[in-house]
């Protein structure tokens, strides 16, 4: 089976020449989409004290770096924006890139980021309301000649969004790793739903359950594209895929069973058990430093495995 290959591309702690760098490899390599992130500080960090680009303003430099390969983000952090402002902005890089522009939409989960720019950030519950109405908005802006909504979090009355997309149908994505409402949201309202660096198994379990919901909603499950983000830590021989993943274990990294380590023959198998769970796109999500010789490898002796027949 044939796998469209993406890239995410952190935006912590990475000069933006290695950022731009990355994406114009990827773009000439083949890659089907790329991807930026949506956060205010660095994963995983100490916060305010590392660097982090912000989204929609990297993601239109993104666009204007390539010229082949979709571009997107996986995901907007949906309280950061009015969802019609986001709408907006979608269309504009639309029009940027041409039409390669794809919309992924979540429902935030960063609380210092939310604490220290004084956006609320509720409990789940709410901010999972929100993204509902959000994407029910952003749909309906991007397809519609008017949109009026009247919603708990959001109202829009008459609301126009011109130009359309370049493209017949902007795609959006819904994302995250829930067992319930985020699944149930991507059959209502996306068209594509990604998985964040969760196992094989976790995955199909996932993928089963939207199908579930597609079949409540009277909605086609293979409308709806499926993929992965899984974070890349592949070394280049056997030497340093082993001192990868034991600096990987040593600090009890949290996303072992969601992540790419060891040499291109083990990165190989466990792609495959991904497939077999049902993914059809599967997305490499760079941590800095941008490892360019393993990105290299990659290339050249994963990618081809995975081609068309």
């Amino acid at each position: 089976m044939a796998v469209k290959f993406g890239l995410q591309s952190a935006l912590q702690d990475t000069p933006m020449a290695d950022l731009q760098r990355l994406w114009r490899r990827a773009d000439e390599a083949g890659f089907y989409w790329i991807s930026v992130w949506d956060h205010l500080y660095a994963a995983g960090s100490e916060g305010p004290k590392t660097g982090c680009f912000e989204g929609v303003a990297t993601m239109t430099a993104l666009a204007t770096a390539t010229s082949k390969a979709r571009v997107g983000c996986l995901l907007f952090c949906n309280p950061f924006r009015n969802p019609g402002l986001l709408a907006r902005a979608a269309v504009t890089i639309d029009h940027i890139s041409h039409g390669r522009v794809e919309l992924g939409m979540g429902a935030g989960w960063k609380q210092d980021e939310f604490d220290d720019y004084g956006y609320s950030f509720g409990t789940l519950g709410e901010r999972l309301d929100r993204l509902e109405e959000a994407l029910q908005i952003v749909r309906s802006l991007l397809r519609e000649d008017s949109t009026t909504f009247k919603g708990k979090y959001y109202q829009l009355e008459g609301a126009r969004c011109f130009p359309k997309p370049v493209q017949e149908k902007l795609r959006i994505w819904v994302g995250g790793v829930g067992q319930r409402r985020t699944p149930r949201m991507a059959a209502q309202y996306a068209d594509g739903f990604n998985i964040p660096f969760l196992s094989p198994a976790e995955t199909r379990d996932r993928y089963q359950r939207l199908n579930q919901h597609c079949e409540k909603a009277g909605r086609n499950p293979a409308e709806i594209e499926r993929s992965v983000n899984l974070e890349f830590h592949m070394g280049t021989d056997q030497a340093s895929a082993d001192r990868i993943r034991k600096a990987l274990e040593a600090a009890g990294h949290p996303r072992m069973e969601g992540s790419l380590t060891g040499t291109s023959r083990e990165v190989v198998e466990r792609l495959g058990e991904y497939v077999e769970a049902g993914v059809e796109g599967i997305n490499i999500a760079m941590r800095p430093p941008v490892n360019f010789e393993a990105i290299e490898a990659f290339i050249e002796e994963v990618m081809p495995k995975f081609a068309a027949a």
